[in-house]
């Protein structure tokens, strides 16, 4: 059968929809794609709902042109920004000896349960980063094995209740329902990183317009994730500044002198800020210099994102660079320079059926991965943000996932209600029920039993 899927990328500076046809076999068609200009977003995040509405709705409404088909529902980007990650550990006895994908769920569930998530954060991302059986550690699938206990390591992401509403409210003010939200730094990794470079472990820097996101992935699943709110915009202030000329006249600048290469000393002419009539004359060697000055202070931290990890030894295909400031001239050999955590490659997304050329950039990742997101192309299992239990290599069924939708809403919760925590962590007993009601106090005691 298929479907028909919108993926909306909500960058800093863009936004991008992209409607395409998934088939049951995974195979993936582009059929339409908007883009237009970001209003009310600041470094990703929605500063405007209004405006946000408005550029959401121009973009999806040129996709839905091009392909002809009318599609109410998305599943859509979010900044790296206002989140925090942390990683926590679940712990689960098989009754039966053998994994079912209810004891995953169940382990996943518990590795939640045991984090410490403030009531202000809500889970973006549940990725179980290593399975253990018994010990037996780093179990790539646990499904179908036997065991007696099942440990999982999870890695976390969560991001500010209000940062979450408000995207969901500016997409649906684009008349678009919100299917699911997506890191950007996790869809850009999807569409520009292979098998290999995932088992070896690679350091993903998607660098945009005005945020630059580092995805740290090492065998199952994304280990550690950074934002950094500097792209390529920041450049361009730079050049205005540095050279006193309005930033549209910088941009082009930039867009057409910009390198990283050898210098020289050619001679532009631009106007000055605030006086149209006079110019002056600008070297080349100037600008070279600011943005050189830029990208490398950009690349310096986040080498430095990379040290503070701890996971630096275990990137064995090096790092990736996509987004559209990786296109300048030259980045690549001084990522080279500044990176010592092995090979540099610049990325672009994956190509696909039906794919425009306008959409073959490096600065189209995020968009492209949401799109490969729908055709399942995630971490082999995962608990997405409607809480719901993702297996990369079977559609979720109904009864194999957590959806907390239709729970009553408990004031102030935290991400997951009490009653939700109490189900996922009691494990099955199969004791037949003794004839006599047993005291409220045996009742306590084979409830603690069951939780630990």
């Amino acid at each position: 059968m298929g479907k028909t899927v919108l993926a909306i990328d909500i960058g800093s500076t863009k936004i991008c929809a992209i409607i395409a046809r998934v088939e049951d076999s995974g195979s993936i068609a582009i059929i339409g794609a908007g883009i237009n200009k970001a209003q009310g977003l600041k470094r990703g995040t929605i500063t405007n709902i209004e405006l946000a509405s408005r550029s959401i709705k121009q973009a999806v409404n040129d996709a839905k042109r091009v392909a002809a088909t009318d599609v109410k529902s998305a599943i859509v980007s979010i900044s790296g920004s206002y989140t925090k990650s942390l990683n926590s550990t679940g712990i689960v006895n098989i009754q039966n000896k053998e994994i079912s994908f209810k004891e995953i769920e169940r382990v996943m569930q518990t590795s939640l349960y045991n984090a410490n998530i403030p009531n202000e954060y809500e889970v973006l991302h549940a990725l179980p980063y290593n399975f253990k059986v018994d010990d037996q550690d780093y179990i790539e699938d646990p499904l179908g094995m036997n065991a007696s206990r099942l440990e999982v390591e999870t890695h976390i992401i969560t991001t500010q209740k209000s940062n979450l509403n408000n995207l969901k409210k500016a997409v649906r003010g684009a008349d678009i329902e919100v299917d699911n939200i997506i890191l950007s730094g996790y869809a850009a990794s999807i569409s520009t990183i292979n098998e290999d470079e995932k088992e070896l472990g690679v350091a993903v820097i998607d660098m945009g317009g005005n945020t630059s996101n580092l995805i740290i992935h090492s065998g199952n699943a994304i280990r550690h994730n950074e934002f950094l709110g500097v792209g390529s915009n920041h450049i361009t202030n730079d050049l205005s500044m540095a050279l006193h000329t309005p930033l549209n006249v910088a941009d082009n600048v930039k867009i057409d002198f910009g390198s990283l290469l050898s210098p020289n000393n050619d001679l532009i002419e631009l106007p000055l800020i605030g006086d149209d009539n006079n110019t002056h004359e600008v070297s080349l060697e100037v600008v070279y210099n600011v943005i050189y000055a830029r990208v490398e202070e950009t690349l310096m931290i986040l080498a430095q994102f990379i040290e503070n990890s701890g996971l630096k030894d275990k990137l064995g295909a090096g790092i990736v660079l996509t987004g559209g400031l990786s296109k300048i001239p030259g980045i690549r050999e001084l990522a080279v320079a500044t990176f010592d955590s092995g090979p540099v490659r610049l990325a672009k997304p994956k190509v696909m059926e039906g794919l425009f050329e306008d959409l073959k950039g490096p600065e189209y990742a995020s968009a492209i991965g949401l799109v490969m997101y729908s055709s399942s192309n995630y971490t082999p299992y995962e608990i997405d943000v409607n809480k719901h239990i993702r297996h990369s290599n079977e559609k979720p069924q109904e009864d194999s996932s957590v959806d907390f939708s239709n729970e009553p809403e408990i004031p102030i919760a935290p991400a997951f209600d009490e009653d939700a925590k109490e189900k996922l962590v009691t494990l099955p007993s199969k004791k037949e029920k003794k004839s006599d009601e047993a005291s409220s106090i045996s009742k306590f005691w084979n409830w603690a039993t069951q939780l630990f």
